[in-house]
């Protein structure tokens, strides 16, 4: 392939970027059901426009140009609630390096304005966007493994909340604290860390996901019928919400999310049945009709537990494919995937040293590179 002529037909080049496992963000065209990068970020920036002008008639350097000027008035700051909700949208499947920078832009941006002179409700309106803003970044840098600034950002979002008194802000920030708890294994600290969001928050949204980290926690203790009964309690206050007008912003649970949650629970606790059908109900919903995943870290846990069924069932080389497809999609979050993926290495361990070790080599390697990459943002 690299001493002949360069190949011109296209499905060609797909079919050998799958056949060597190529990362789907190292191409220039895109992989069947999943995301090109460079691509979707510049049609990002184009419906962020598009929405802002068809909203408040400005875009984005507009915008820009007035916070420079510190010209707050009701269109700016309507015009920033929506660039912030369009970003928490973008969370999903956006590149996490290039949104946490973005993200702290417009932090920095907003924070300024709070130094200006103001009425109560913009005031209160510019805080609202500086703690989504910081739940954002926060939410990105863990992604990127920066654990050491996720909790900096996480406590900067917490006092947001706190001096905009927002019940959401104060919800996410002790749901952040407690996903942080679970990823690093300390699944005891993750039911009081739950439980005080819970109390902040309410009725809220991010209740709801709340319980679910308790769930996903009390699995992992193995104490099941603890686990049931919080997944209970998240059900049942979904089914009072109202559906988001916006399911895709991070910062909503819709039943699409809790049925993600339910699965890595149901898969913790051994109940395959149910943690495949989920699985493969995540999977379905995570890619549009026209092969775009909305969900590429959704879909890699889901892979994994199917992987993780496969392997319980027996069939190691269906694992190790399904395993290594997971650990190769571009979107990531690195500490949930860490924590996910062990489980599935766990099972290959119970067929043998040499079960799935094309997977097992795979993810090896991705956490010698994650302790290295983290070892040195914390150093910074």
């Amino acid at each position: 392939m690299e001493n002949g002529k360069p190949q011109q037909n296209l499905e060609v080049l797909i079919k050998q970027a799958e056949i060597l496992r190529l990362p789907p963000k190292l191409l220039w065209f895109a992989l069947p059901g999943k995301n090109l990068v460079f691509a979707d970020a510049q049609s990002a920036a184009e419906s962020r426009d598009k929405i802002l002008v068809a909203s408040t008639g400005m875009d984005t350097s507009e915008l820009v140009r007035r916070l420079r000027l510190s010209s707050v008035d009701d269109a700016t700051i309507d015009a920033m609630h929506i660039m912030v909700e369009q970003m928490c949208c973008e969370y999903s499947h956006g590149d996490a390096q290039e949104l946490a920078v973005k993200g702290r832009r417009w932090l920095t941006k907003v924070t300024e304005l709070l130094s200006q002179r103001l009425t109560l409700k913009q005031h209160q309106e510019i805080l609202n966007n500086a703690g989504m803003l910081a739940l954002l970044v926060g939410c990105l840098e863990y992604d990127l493994g920066d654990q050491r600034s996720a909790e900096s950002t996480r406590r900067m979002a917490m006092s947001l909340g706190k001096e905009s008194n927002d019940p959401m802000i104060m919800g996410w920030a002790h749901e952040m604290l407690a996903w942080f708890h679970l990823t690093a294994g300390n699944f005891r600290a993750v039911i009081p860390a739950a439980e005080t969001g819970i109390l902040a928050a309410s009725s809220q949204s991010v209740t709801v996901q709340l319980h679910g980290q308790q769930a996903k926690a009390y699995a992992r203790m193995g104490m099941p019928n603890e686990a049931r009964a919080a997944l209970e309690r998240g059900s049942d206050l979904l089914g009072t919400l109202p559906y988001p007008e916006r399911p895709e912003n991070h910062f909503v649970v819709d039943p699409d999310k809790w049925d993600f949650y339910a699965m890595d629970t149901y898969r913790i606790a051994g109940e395959d049945d149910l943690a495949k059908r989920n699985a493969e109900e995540v999977i379905r919903r995570s890619v549009t009709p026209n092969g775009f995943n909305i969900s590429p870290m959704r879909s890699t846990e889901a892979e994994l537990t199917l992987a993780v069924v496969a392997a319980r069932q027996g069939d190691v080389e269906q694992a190790a494919a399904l395993g290594i497809e997971a650990l190769l999609h571009g979107r990531q979050s690195r500490p949930s995937l860490l924590m996910v993926a062990s489980e599935l290495d766990n099972e290959f361990a119970t067929h043998g040293s040499n079960a799935g070790s094309d997977f097992r080599e795979l993810f090896s390697g991705i956490k010698r590179a994650t302790q290295i990459n983290t070892a040195g943002e914390n150093q910074q």
